[in-house]
C-alpha cells in the first residue's frame, strides 16, 4: 500500500468514526445508565488496529473524536472522549499484541470498552471534583461486557471481510 493509498483509506476510516459516532448520538438509548453508548465507532478502532496497527488506531481514534466535537460542538465531551480512546486503544493494543492466543477480537474489545469506561469514569471524577462518580463505574462495567461483545462480532465480521482486499488498492 502506497503512502498516498494509506493516507486515503486512514481518512475513509476517521470519516466512518465520525459518522457512526453522530448516528450513535441521535439514538435514544434504552440503558438505565445515562451516557452509556453502543460504541459503534470503536468498531473503526479496533479494525484499524487489528489492519494498520496501533500508531494508525491512536491516530483514527483522536481524529475521530476532535471531528465529532467539530461536528457537534459539544467541546466538553472531548475530554471524555479522548481519555476514553486512549486509553481503550492502548488496552487493546496490549490484549491483541501479548494475548491474542487467549482472547478473540470479541475479548479484545470488551477490553477495551471496559477500559474506556474507566477514562472516562476517572475524568468525570476529576473534572467534578466528586470521587464518588466511580460508584458509576459497576454499572458501566456491566454494560461494557454486552456492548463490547457486540463491538467485538462486529469487528470479527468485517476483519474477515475486509483483509487482503485493502492492500488490493
Amino acid at each position: 500500500m502506497t503512502r498516498l493509498h494509506r493516507l486515503i483509506f486512514l481518512s475513509l476510516l476517521i470519516s466512518i468514526g465520525l459518522v457512526l459516532s453522530i448516528v450513535e448520538s441521535s439514538m435514544p438509548v434504552p440503558f438505565l445508565a445515562p451516557g452509556a453508548k453502543l460504541g459503534l465507532a470503536n468498531v473503526v478502532t479496533l479494525i484499524t488496529l487489528v489492519i494498520l496497527g496501533f500508531r494508525d488506531a491512536l491516530i483514527v481514534g483522536i481524529l475521530k473524536s476532535i471531528t465529532f466535537v467539530l461536528a457537534t460542538g459539544s467541546v466538553s465531551s472531548i475530554f471524555y472522549s479522548l481519555t476514553g480512546v486512549i486509553f481503550s486503544t492502548i488496552l487493546m493494543y496490549i490484549v491483541y499484541k501479548y494475548f491474542s492466543n487467549y482472547f478473540s477480537l470479541i475479548g479484545v474489545s470488551i477490553f477495551g470498552a471496559i477500559s474506556h469506561n474507566i477514562g472516562q469514569v476517572m475524568i468525570a471524577s476529576i473534572m467534578m471534583e466528586n470521587i464518588m462518580i466511580f460508584s458509576y463505574l459497576p454499572i458501566m462495567t456491566l454494560i461494557s461486557l454486552f456492548t463490547g461483545y457486540f463491538v467485538g462480532l462486529v469487528s470479527i465480521f468485517v476483519d474477515k471481510n475486509l483483509s487482503g482486499r485493502i492492500f488490493k488498492l
